[in-house]
């Protein structure tokens, strides 16, 4: 992989992972546009790495609400942050369900499948569009809430619908506070990272090769550093509920990928 590939990867990895515009979806867009000669198949390890760096990236972003949320836990009693961690959990399950009984499934609507991206880039658009129109509450998730959020999470498994804009609409469509909906959205997914991460380490699918550790190290470095920014980006564009402007750009983005659809 060219050193200046990966960097364009992980800089698109680490913005659209918290942007509501569907990671999955733009990096396959990506390669559609430049074909495959000219962006050579990800390596699974270089998506590992890619992944570990936006999971990272999260983490320095919620640092004190992961300190505070571990040593309520070391108490080993119910308090605030048991409760919130059983959310955490409960938001995993389908997910995790998913993952494990439809993962070739899934892995076949990848591999440039560009008009199934757009439509649903589009069906991201009305997402964000009717929670951006949704009203203002102070309501916290729910147990039940978490769990109606995890399917929107696992629904988001499909390219072109955004992990973020489906679980911070979903939740504030259910009347959750928009700062702690996009709160409980980036750290949800947290675990879920880290428990693939794992996954793809004990297959022994991951093929390491010295020629790539240049390439993989910016690819790393352009992803945290982008993510970083994304992450801290959409916090504050949630509290000022701009997410009409992305489900815009979705609309723009969906309609050009299904024009293009065609005409390839």
């Amino acid at each position: 992989m060219e050193t200046i590939d990966a960097i364009i990867l992980g800089i698109i990895q680490g913005l659209t992972e918290f942007l509501p515009v569907s990671s999955s979806g733009h990096l396959e867009l990506g390669k559609a546009i430049l074909g495959d000669n000219s962006i050579p198949e990800e390596s699974l390890l270089f998506t590992v790495i890619l992944h570990f760096a936006t999971a990272l990236s999260t983490i320095v972003v919620f640092r004190k609400d992961i300190l505070i949320l571990i040593k309520g836990l070391l108490q080993f009693k119910k308090n605030e942050e048991s409760i919130f961690s059983l959310k955490i959990i409960i938001s995993m399950i389908p997910a995790v369900l998913v993952g494990l009984f439809f993962e070739e499934q899934l892995e076949r609507l990848f591999g440039s499948n560009v008009m199934f991206v757009g439509f649903m880039l589009l069906i991201t658009a009305a997402l964000l569009w009717f929670a951006d129109k949704a009203k203002s509450t102070r309501k916290p998730v729910s147990i039940s809430n978490a769990f109606v959020i995890g399917i929107a999470q696992a629904i988001a498994m499909l390219p072109g619908i955004s992990r973020s804009g489906a679980t911070i609409s979903t939740s504030v469509l259910l009347g959750n506070d928009k700062t702690k909906a996009a709160r409980f959205s980036f750290l949800m997914v947290i675990p879920l990272i880290f428990g693939k991460i794992a996954k793809d380490l004990l297959s022994g699918d991951l093929i390491f090769s010295s020629e790539n550790s240049i390439p993989m190290t910016v690819g790393f470095i352009a992803a945290f550093v982008s993510g970083l920014f994304a992450c801290t980006w959409m916090i504050s564009l949630v509290k000022k509920s701009k997410l009409t402007y992305f489900a815009v750009y979705c609309i723009i983005v969906g309609l050009l990928a299904i024009s293009f659809g065609f005409i390839k």
